[in-house]
């Protein structure tokens, strides 16, 4: 866990730095990656989750967390805020990312129409829960599906193809190795998903003994 702690430290050095000094809202962070809050599904995809996270949200409450570190305690459905862009290569604009996978407002809108398991409908209008279960749902269903990537990233990952994995997610989770807004726990994401599989697939192996 040392690699992770250091890495997590410069992360939050790195959010308090290039997002403004938001210490007042984001919390101590002790280097774990938080585990998923839905049971089961494919641990290789499991473990993929968390390694997003860790770049992407690696802070303590990721399912709750705007883009800079405000957290928010309405998860019913997207919050849609546009934060200001202070760093990077779309400083200026703005941005909407919200949750453990930082999803903005139009693509959560995008793959929870498809993923989503329980959508609520109400005439020709349709919400969908921001659930921290529902989070991980949708992005595991979304990961899993291969006509949506164009390639099978649960054999990928199986096969021990990483950085094709990470090639081919780097245009939707941008701090990924090859993405665009790489951050510092971008060097550290092929070992902490090594370490993320050891504990998936152990926590599968208990599953299936206790059965």
């Amino acid at each position: 866990m040392a690699l992770l702690g250091i890495a997590a430290s410069a992360l939050l050095l790195a959010l308090q730095y290039c997002h403004g000094d938001r210490r007042d809202r984001l919390e101590p962070f002790d280097g774990e990656i938080a585990p998923l809050v839905m049971e089961g599904g494919d641990p290789y995809v499991r473990a993929l989750m968390r390694t997003i996270s860790a770049s992407e949200s690696n802070v303590r409450r990721p399912y709750a967390v705007l883009y800079g570190g405000e957290y928010i305690d309405d998860l019913s459905e997207h919050p849609d805020r546009c934060i200001p862009i202070v760093s990077g290569p779309n400083w200026g604009n703005c941005t909407t990312a919200a949750g453990r996978y930082q999803f903005i407002t139009t693509t959560w809108l995008e793959v929870a129409d498809r993923y989503h398991p329980d959508p609520s409908h109400f005439l020709f209008w349709s919400s969908y829960s921001f659930e921290a279960e529902y989070q991980d749902r949708v992005v595991h269903r979304w990961l899993s599906d291969r006509a949506a990537w164009g390639a099978d990233i649960p054999a990928l990952l199986r096969q021990g193809n990483l950085d094709e994995v990470f090639w081919l997610l780097s245009g939707t989770w941008t701090s990924l190795s090859y993405g665009i807004e790489r951050n510092s726990m971008t060097p550290y994401l092929f070992e902490i998903y090594w370490e993320m599989l050891d504990e998936e697939l152990g926590t599968a192996r208990g599953s299936r003994s206790q059965t």
